[in-house]
């Protein structure tokens, strides 16, 4: 088997994309989605027809309902070809907006259900800040599932799993581009921080019995994926799962809830002033963090840009 194949024996492979067309190729149980994906999808022309109609049948509505249509009709169609989750993001704007996100949740699961999508098969993804925390332990309680995101800290991590989401993203990549930069070194997968970060958090979890789902999230490089096989899940580009259908070679489980309990972690206990003095203690959890979510809202404005164009 290649490598693909044997890492789907360990974790569940979720591709990373808006380009559902791509995705058949390499049979994913989950597909995740993001306003830089769906700003990257829209742009080529066999996307362009989605674009086109969620602008000619919104036009009576804001550009930011249009998106909400859009990405939308995005999971749709991605849940056309795998069987399992997609996973939806909402506005970055409402980043630090509880009610705002609980509101936006609602919305983008009403949009689903009055297509025929039962809200199990969806996602809503929001940033992982205290607001956004919140929100998802509202809709969790509702049946609304979470996917929490741009989450560079275990405290983040710990948050989520006491508010009962479903599932976290820990953004490797992210982790390891910020200390590369400040460190100057050229770290290997079994030393990369954002590996180490995620092996963490996994171990965590299973060591104190938390049902929160992890799924390591914006890999750089195989390696940095192959040292997380066991991991839940882990949601990877279409160039790094052909990559790794590519290539032979045995790999091995570097994660498992049987190997956890031996991690040493101690139990930690956050408030909101705990959870916000421990992010800004971490310079780079709260760089990171703030850098995503402008850079999420950026790309939201950019698609709000083409659609007030189209209209």
């Amino acid at each position: 088997m290649n490598q693909l194949e044997q890492l789907k024996q360990f974790t569940t492979v979720v591709a990373d994309t808006g380009d559902f067309q791509s995705i058949q190729a390499y049979t994913p149980r989950d597909a995740t989605t993001n306003p830089s994906l769906i700003l990257k999808a829209v742009q080529k022309d066999e996307y362009k027809p989605l674009l086109e109609k969620a602008v000619r049948d919104n036009l009576d509505r804001s550009t930011s309902d249009t998106i909400d249509h859009l990405l939308v009709a995005f999971g749709k169609q991605i849940l056309r070809v795998i069987p399992g989750r997609v996973s939806t993001e909402i506005d970055a704007g409402l980043s630090f907006d509880t009610e705002g996100s609980i509101a936006k949740g609602r919305e983008l699961i009403k949009l689903y259900e009055a297509a025929g999508i039962e809200r199990e098969r969806v996602l809503i993804k929001m940033a992982a800040t205290w607001e956004g925390i919140r929100a998802a332990q509202v809709l969790e309680k509702e049946g609304i599932h979470c996917n929490m995101t741009l989450l560079f800290s275990l405290g983040q991590a710990i948050a989520c799993a006491e508010a009962g989401a479903q599932l976290i993203s820990p953004f490797v990549g992210r982790i390891y581009d910020w200390y590369k930069k400040s460190t100057g070194i050229e770290y290997t997968p079994s030393e990369d921080p954002g590996v180490q970060s995620v092996k963490r958090i996994y171990n965590y979890y299973r060591k104190f019995g938390y049902s929160t789902e992890v799924m390591g999230a914006s890999f750089r490089n195989t390696g940095q994926i192959l040292e997380l096989a066991g991991c839940d899940l882990l949601t990877i580009s279409p160039d790094l799962l052909q990559k790794l259908a590519d290539t032979d070679g045995k790999i091995e489980r570097k994660l498992s809830p049987e190997n956890a309990p031996s991690a040493g972690a101690v139990k930690i206990s956050l408030d909101e002033k705990k959870f916000r003095f421990q992010l800004n203690e971490d310079q780079m959890a709260t760089e990171k963090l703030s850098e995503g979510i402008r850079a999420f809202c950026a790309d939201t404005g950019k698609l709000k840009q083409i659609i007030s164009g189209m209209r």
